[in-house]
């Protein structure tokens, strides 16, 4: 998977293999048993989750939940979301929300200066810094989502092998 050309910061996939559910699941519960040394596999009915173990782990370390769905008979769509560790994620929801409530507030107070005529330089001033940091907010992301590059392609690679085991 090509993560660089992806506009997206949480990458998806979708992928129809030939295999029944429950063997699917069984297959990642084994291979979590057996061969997990660098990677944690946890599984919960039809979801799973592969994440990095503590020695590679880093703040910008992706994770990769799965989602099973069956199809047919012998047959089962995989839904597969990458994404950052979850306080990581939390942190960053956080920012844009205190973002969005700045950036809504300093927009009212500007529209209610301009209506009442008083200057509304600084509001404008305090709507453009929000602005930016919304930018600058993406940009880090994105140099995060490209730091765990690696690792998730390292992720892909480890689903791939459960599956095709």
């Amino acid at each position: 998977m090509d993560a660089n050309n992806e506009i997206r910061l949480r990458l998806r996939f979708y992928k129809d293999v030939k295999q029944s559910t429950d063997f699917l699941r069984q297959k990642f519960e084994n291979h979590a048993k057996t061969n997990s040394t660098a990677y944690i596999i946890k599984v919960k009915h039809n979801h799973i989750w592969l994440d990095i173990k503590a020695p590679k782990k880093q703040y910008w370390s992706p994770h990769l939940h799965l989602e099973l769905e069956p199809k047919d008979n012998n047959e089962t769509h995989i839904r597969g979301l990458f994404g950052p560790d979850q306080a990581l994620w939390t942190f960053f929801m956080f920012l844009h929300f205190i973002i969005a409530g700045v950036f809504i507030v300093f927009s009212a107070i500007a529209y209610s200066n301009y209506v009442l005529k008083m200057p509304v330089s600084m509001n404008l001033e305090v709507i453009f810094i929000m602005l930016i940091t919304w930018l600058l907010l993406y940009f880090i992301a994105k140099q995060i989502r490209y730091k765990g590059n690696e690792q998730m392609n390292e992720l892909e690679t480890l689903f791939l092998k459960i599956i095709n085991s």
